[in-house]
């Protein structure tokens, strides 16, 4: 269709940002420094290349995620370990601080509860920024790799995507069947890889992470998980993902809990009536 007369005009409309967070309470992040000076690690799991594994994390304790021989990018789940209909909302995440996370930023959980879930508390990939392709590191944009998009994609069978990971690890730690844990797998945090949207078509890529072994990301949970990591089959996700082509590397996730009797206040669930409009 041929442009209308002030299409430029309306082009040069300045944008609003849709969720203004001027009103959300901040984490203290001094108190969460003092805090996590008292917590003691109590267990740590490898997570294999192409496959993916279970932790739990007790309300005001943390996790840390670590790049241990060579640059991995994670796919990470997270539930409200008493009850898994809470999950981490990748998009309403995203709405509310971005395309991508940092230290200070907090992971907010679904529907009804919409409350935070874990807090990042430290970042040593917080010095990368938007590179200059628009680029930037820990990514709530993407919903993880899938064998659905690739069977539609490539008519392959593959099952080591990180959707197939979590939901046998899933499986595993609670019991479930794999249909049943399929449905708790969720849009995930996508810790340590690098993407963005191309600024010429508004298509989603990735880039090689900048991630090097040493480096991680810490969260302090603000209420007892249950937290699911795969090492994605794409490595670093510089070329390709859902194949065995890339190089892949294990990622070490530590669990660190607050001493015996620690006083650890949890967000409370959102004060939404839910009524929706319909009188009592």
């Amino acid at each position: 269709m041929p442009a209308p007369k002030d299409a430029d005009a309306r082009r040069a409309i300045a944008p609003v940002i849709c969720y203004p967070v001027d009103t959300l309470p901040g984490p203290d992040m001094p108190a969460f420094a003092r805090h996590r000076a008292t917590l003691a690690k109590t267990g740590e799991t490898l997570v294999l290349p192409r496959d993916a594994s279970c932790f739990r994390v007790p309300a005001g304790g943390a996790f840390r995620i670590t790049s241990v021989e060579g640059p991995q990018v994670g796919d990470l789940n997270i539930w409200n370990a008493r009850d898994l209909s809470e999950r981490f909302y990748s998009g309403k995440t995203r709405a509310l601080h971005g395309t991508h996370l940092s230290t200070g930023e907090q992971m907010w959980s679904s529907f009804p509860a919409l409350r935070p879930m874990a807090t990042i508390i430290a970042d040593t990939l917080d010095w990368y920024g938007i590179d200059p392709f628009g680029g930037s590191v820990h990514d709530v944009i993407g919903t993880r790799c899938d064998p659905y998009t690739n069977t539609l994609l490539s008519g392959g069978q593959y099952h080591a995507c990180c959707h197939s990971n979590l939901t046998r690890a899933l499986g595993r730690e609670t019991g479930m069947t794999l249909a049943e844990a399929e449905t708790h797998v969720h849009d995930v945090l996508n810790v340590f890889m690098c993407t963005g949207f191309t600024r010429d078509t508004g298509r989603y890529f990735m880039k090689a992470s900048p991630v090097r072994p040493g480096d991680y990301i810490e969260f302090i949970a603000e209420i007892d998980l249950l937290g699911a990591l795969s090492a994605c089959p794409g490595g670093d996700c510089s070329a390709a993902h859902s194949s065995d082509e890339a190089a892949c590397y294990p990622l070490l996730v530590e669990v660190f809990a607050p001493p015996t009797g620690t006083d650890w206040v949890c967000p409370p669930m959102n004060g939404y009536d839910r009524s929706h409009g319909v009188a009592g």
